[in-house]
């Protein structure tokens, strides 16, 4: 019986302390209509922008990319590889949204994971991709960025700072997808 009352005491202490600690976060900060869509997408929020550590590396036609060059726009990070199946599942999503959010400001650079410029080629024909395409052939950048299951995407504001992180494969053409990303494209530099 006394350790019923112990776990009851401790649950209401935990219950109260939740309340007072939400009660004194402003409302603003509590209803933010963009938090909703990092729930509803499973997206890891980080908890203080910093910046995207910057990388160059060849896209398809053999030129060197580096992430600041897209420094502006919203950028969709997605490190993938041909052998993937959720990676294969989100692609043609990922081509949907890239064709319909390009001209406001996102750009989606994926990024492969130790394969050839012919396979990811291929790849990309296969399924009519044209959003951009690096090679990381040695993993370097890959493992820079802690990718350690495949895909994983992050994602990066107009300033260069992390937004947040999906594991895992989504529906990046559904509603609540282009409202995270509009919401991102919308914020000031």
């Amino acid at each position: 019986m006394r350790a019923l009352a112990a776990v009851l005491a401790v649950a209401v202490v935990g219950v109260l302390t939740f309340l007072a600690v939400f009660q004194s976060v402003p409302h603003s900060e509590r209803s933010n209509g963009g938090e909703e869509y990092f729930d509803k997408l499973q997206i890891e929020k980080a908890g203080k922008r910093t910046a995207a550590p910057d990388f160059t590396l060849e896209d398809l036609a053999g030129k060197r990319v580096s992430l600041k060059q897209f420094r502006g726009k919203v950028i969709f990070l997605n490190f993938w590889a041909t052998w993937c199946i959720p990676c294969r599942e989100e692609m043609p999503a990922m081509e949907k949204l890239h064709r319909e959010l390009r001209d406001e400001g996102l750009e989606i650079v994926a990024v492969n994971f130790k394969e050839s410029n012919q396979q990811v080629r291929q790849f990309f024909d296969e399924l009519g991709l044209t959003f951009m395409a690096l090679l990381d052939k040695d993993g370097k950048v890959s493992e820079e960025y802690g990718v350690w299951s495949l895909p994983l995407s992050y994602f990066i504001d107009r300033r260069g700072e992390f937004v947040g992180k999906a594991i895992g494969s989504r529906n990046w053409h559904g509603e609540e997808a282009r409202n995270f990303f509009l919401g991102i494209l919308q914020e000031k530099k």
